[in-house]
Order: structure tokens, then C-alpha cells, then sequence
């Protein structure tokens, strides 16, 4: 495993993405096995313009992980899966219309995608959240599903926290979070910790380190153990 030095920069090249996003996946299976899995998606093609140097052949995708919605006032109601985060997972269309029109719930979709930034050098999360029947929801929709800590943040900085853009390899508007700032404060994590300080921080681990924050704003936690293993 190679290790960050204290002069790094926060930053991962192409090639330790495609590494540390294999781990991750491995690392979320063997974890959080009640939870949908993350899966590495193939894109040769990749975003236009880049030089192949610069080109990570594919991303990480985690698809249809749902919100139920009080159809009445719109209030997030907990699952058994992702009490906490308000996440959870319906298996069958069938049985999605029985929970939706027994509970008088409505159902909020949202499909996850990690993908490399080559101009800032870091991953960035892209999603899209959509209802039952495939319409898309509006930025004032998902503001209701998202932890309160985010809704806030979301509130006060609109369009420079979430921004509407092309997907880089779906040539399609996803949301996502802006990765500004992402080195710097990746860097202060990973060489503010004791242990990476001492034993070095193993760059295949940045992505678990990484998402334990950002996860955290679209309301989707890290387990406990994937970081612990990373510190012994």
C-alpha cells in the first residue's frame, strides 16, 4: 500500500482513484451487507477532452436507495435499514405500491455516483433523486429529504453547495457537491489523525476517509467499521 507523506496535498491522482474505489467497494460489501451495494461502472469514453493520463475509466454507482415521504406534510419518516439517515430499501414494484398507498407514503429515489474530478484532482458525489414514477425531484424537493444540518447549509448557500451540472459520463443534469476545498480539508483529516501521522495514511483508503464526511450531508453514513479497520 502506498502511504501519503506530510507534504501531501490532499489530491489523488487517476490511478490511486481507480485503486482506493475498488477498496471502497470491497470495504461497503463487507459492512454494510443490509444496504445496497456500491459497484464500479465501466465508461472507456470517459468525459471528452482529457488525455488519457488524465481519464479514469469509469465511476462507483449506488442506485435506488429510497426516502419514504409522508404524502400529507412531506415529513421524512425513518426505515429499518437507515433509521438514522431516513434511507432505506424496498425490493418489487409490487410491494412498493402496497407500502406507498397503505401508509399513505410517498417514496423518494436517489442514485449515487463517485466520480473522479480531473481538474481538482479529488472525487466528487453526483445524484439524481426521482419519485415512483420516474419524475425528477426539484432542489426544493430533495432539501426536505436531507439531514437537517444540510438542509441549513443548503439554505444559506443554494447553488454554490449543490449546483445542477452535466454528468461527466452520462451527458445528463445530475446535482452534485461541489468539490471545493475538498484537498484541503481531506488533508487536514487524514494528517490530523495520530495514527496516519505516524504510520502514514494508505492513499487506497482516501475514499472511506472521504465519505464518512460527504456521505454524511446526503444522509448516508459510513459503518463504523470500515473506518475503524483503516486505522489498525
Amino acid at each position: 500500500m502506498g502511504c501519503v507523506s506530510p507534504s501531501w496535498d490532499g489530491t489523488l491522482s487517476p490511478k490511486d482513484f481507480s485503486v482506493a474505489a475498488h477498496v471502497f467497494t470491497e470495504r461497503w460489501e463487507r459492512n454494510k451487507s443490509a444496504s445496497p451495494s456500491w459497484f464500479w461502472v465501466n465508461s472507456p469514453k470517459g468525459p471528452p477532452l482529457l488525455a488519457s493520463s488524465q481519464h479514469v475509466e469509469g465511476y462507483l454507482s449506488l442506485e435506488s436507495m429510497c426516502v419514504l415521504v409522508s404524502a400529507e406534510d412531506s415529513n421524512e419518516e425513518s426505515c429499518a435499514v437507515e433509521e438514522e439517515a431516513g434511507f432505506c430499501e424496498i425490493e418489487g414494484a409490487a410491494d412498493n405500491a402496497t407500502l406507498v398507498q397503505s401508509k399513505h407514503h410517498e417514496a423518494h429515489y436517489y442514485d449515487f455516483h463517485i466520480v473522479y474530478s480531473s481538474s481538482f484532482r479529488v472525487p466528487v458525489l453526483y445524484f439524481r433523486a426521482y419519485c415512483s414514477d420516474g419524475r425528477p425531484l426539484l432542489l426544493n424537493d430533495i432539501e426536505k429529504d436531507l439531514p437537517a444540518c444540510s438542509s441549513k447549509v443548503l439554505l444559506e448557500t443554494k447553488w454554490s453547495f449543490i449546483t445542477l451540472e452535466e454528468h461527466p459520463f452520462l451527458n445528463r443534469p445530475w446535482y452534485k457537491l461541489h468539490p471545493c476545498g475538498t484537498s484541503e480539508w481531506m488533508k487536514l483529516l487524514c494528517l490530523g489523525d495520530e495514527v496516519a501521522a505516524k504510520n502514514g495514511l494508505a492513499i487506497e483508503l482516501y475514499l472511506v476517509s472521504w465519505f464518512s464526511v460527504v456521505g454524511q450531508v446526503v444522509g448516508l453514513k459510513t459503518p463504523l467499521e470500515m473506518v475503524k479497520s483503516q486505522r489498525n
